[in-house]
């Protein structure tokens, strides 16, 4: 089996595999609901919230069309600090809002005095963020940032994808309205949910936007949580894992598993300086993906092929970055050895080659 070190799908456990061959209940019953209220509270402990938590059975994309569409009333500011922050923009204009973008160049992140500037200056109710930035290794300065946007009266939509359950992310304190993330990334579980804190504040809004459609409309979402359902047929097996996984994380304890991935990052990096040089500044660094700067202008496409050989799966840079960085992924489950091995075979390889 391969073992992946790419920013997700990330490898998942086989006791937590085996939890999707559970047999199949009815998703109008107790039991279910029984289960989704086990889901919500260990999600509300992982994102320090009191906050409605719903779970969606689509990509963490889902999500983010949904805060666009329930809580964008007149203008919304998107920061780009790499292509997942430019494709909120995307989805923001996509559904018809007005929206301006604030663009930071990649490898850099975005600062509380070019936020307060740009918010400043623009009539917006609305700003998006990408938390932890894959496609660059950037993690924006959250807590720094959120202290700025309790300034302005502007609905907080965060995208915490690949930092939700590797990073401590103190949703209630931060003032996020939507907080959204995936399954298949920090929470170390298979692809096909995400999950979302709304704020009341959130969903006074929704309740006056026009044409936020069915699927993704948070009013249905909190309408069926106060019977415990979802609004659709969940994907069951997901969520048995869900359960499962949940109650894993919270035995090893937040503060382990933040620890746990802060150690894998410091070794990715500290290798990385000795062999290559960070895309992003160090101190900016993600703790669940390190971008690393093709410095000595290897064959990424090489160093890829020859790890596939070997089982060891990493990602080559994200768009207009594919052939001037390469990414490994240290999140989820993953351990000190088996990172240790990765960069022991990575050492031959450029030794070889």
């Amino acid at each position: 089996m391969d073992k992946l070190f790419v920013p997700g799908p990330v490898d998942v456990g086989q006791d937590v595999m085996k939890q999707m061959q559970r047999p199949m209940i009815y998703h109008r019953g107790k039991d279910f609901s029984q289960l989704l209220e086990n889901c919500v509270e260990n999600l509300k402990n992982i994102m320090y919230t009191k906050n409605y938590v719903f779970i969606s059975t689509s990509s963490s994309t889902g999500l983010m069309e949904a805060a666009i569409r329930n809580c964008v009333k007149k203008r919304c500011l998107n920061v780009a600090t790499g292509a997942f922050g430019e494709r909120w923009h995307q989805i923001t204009l996509s559904n018809g809002k007005e929206a301006d973008i604030l663009q930071v160049e990649w490898g850099q992140v975005v600062t509380p005095e070019i936020l307060d500037d740009a918010l400043s200056k623009g009539d917006y109710d609305c700003i998006t963020l990408v938390h932890n930035e894959t496609s660059t290794g950037v993690s924006n300065p959250l807590y720094d940032l959120s202290k700025v946007i309790k300034k302005h009266d502007v609905c907080f939509l965060v995208d915490t994808v690949s930092s939700m359950g590797g990073v401590k992310i103190e949703v209630d304190k931060l003032g996020i309205d939507v907080c959204l993330f995936g399954s298949q990334k920090a929470l170390g579980l298979p692809p096909g949910l995400s999950s979302c804190a709304v704020s009341e504040k959130a969903l006074t809004i929704a309740e006056t936007v026009k044409n936020r459609g069915y699927y993704f409309d948070f009013t249905v979402f909190k309408k069926y949580w106060l019977k415990k359902q979802t609004p659709s047929t969940p994907a069951l097996p997901q969520i048995y894992a869900l359960e499962y996984q949940l109650d894993k994380i919270l035995k090893e304890s937040l503060e382990k598993r933040y620890q746990r991935h802060k150690e894998l990052a410091e070794i990715t990096r500290a290798w990385t300086k000795d062999h290559f040089e960070l895309f992003s500044e160090e101190k900016h660094a993600s703790n669940t993906l390190t971008c690393i700067k093709n410095s000595k202008r290897i064959n990424i496409e090489h160093l890829k092929a020859e790890l596939k050989k070997r089982r060891l799966i990493i990602s080559n840079g994200y768009g207009k970055l594919r052939e001037k960085t390469f990414r490994i992924a240290h999140m989820g489950d993953r351990t000190i050895p088996e990172l240790k091995e990765l960069l022991d075979v990575i050492d031959e390889i450029l030794v070889e080659t």
